[in-house]
Parts: structure tokens; C-alpha cells; sequence
């Protein structure tokens, strides 16, 4: 699972989502790429899924970039806890992902093989993406 080897503080904000990608937003060292289209929080989770997914469709052939990072962290409390008392600890890393950012590359397969490999990977995502290829 991906996550921070430290980090300045343990616990940190939600934040805002808003706006558009400024970097990261064309396909840069593979031949094809995983575009997002809506901003959402992807958690290592979901990353480790996608990425299992691609490696599999394309039998462990070509390359597999991971372009996105979970370094935020998202706390939570125990069930059935009163209100109050500080914030809860945390419980898993995401991804911030605004629409734009490339997410995944990836080189070294045909295109059907990596257009498939890819809608694989789409479909351990919470939001909806495109397929995009290098220009």
C-alpha cells in the first residue's frame, strides 16, 4: 500500500477540490495514459487495485507509471462514539485528483492490449476518466 514514509503532522484538513489541474495534464513517459474528467479522493487502495488490474491485462508486458500519490491523510472516529473529544486517528492516505491530472501511463503493449489494460484500471476508480494517448 502507498503512503508517506513520515510526515510533518499526523493529522491534517479536508480541503476543497476546486479548480482544474495546472501539471501533470498530458502523458509523459508512456504511449498512453489514464486521464481524470471530475476531482475526487483516490485512496492507496484503489491505486494498488489499478495498477494490479494493468499489470495483469497486459500479462506483466510493457511499463506501468503511477502518477499520483497518497499523502494526505483521512482520519475517522470509532462507530457508535459520542461527539467531541478531538479528532479521530487516522485511517487511510488519498490521492487529492482534480480533472486533468494524468493518473496512470502506460508503454511498451499494443494499443488494444493497453486500451484494455486501462479500462480495467478505469473501473477501480471512483471517478470517471479518459483514455488519452502522447501526442
Amino acid at each position: 500500500m502507498l503512503m508517506p514514509k513520515r510526515t510533518k503532522y499526523r493529522k491534517q484538513q479536508r480541503g476543497r477540490m476546486k479548480g482544474t489541474e495546472t501539471r501533470g495534464t498530458v502523458v509523459q513517459y508512456g504511449d498512453y495514459g489514464l486521464q481524470s474528467l471530475e476531482p475526487c479522493w483516490v485512496n492507496s487502495r484503489q491505486i494498488e487495485a489499478a495498477r494490479r488490474a494493468m499489470t495483469r491485462s497486459i500479462k506483466r508486458g510493457g511499463k506501468v507509471w503511477i502518477k499520483i500519490f497518497p499523502d494526505k491523510v483521512i482520519t475517522a472516529k470509532p462507530a457508535e462514539t459520542r461527539m467531541g473529544k478531538g479528532k479521530g486517528n487516522p485511517e487511510y492516505w488519498v490521492a487529492v485528483v482534480k480533472p486533468g491530472r494524468v493518473m496512470f501511463e502506460l508503454a511498451g503493449v499494443e494499443r488494444d492490449v493497453a486500451v484494455r489494460a486501462l479500462e480495467l484500471a478505469a473501473q477501480k476508480l471512483p471517478n470517471k476518466v479518459k483514455i488519452i494517448e502522447r501526442q
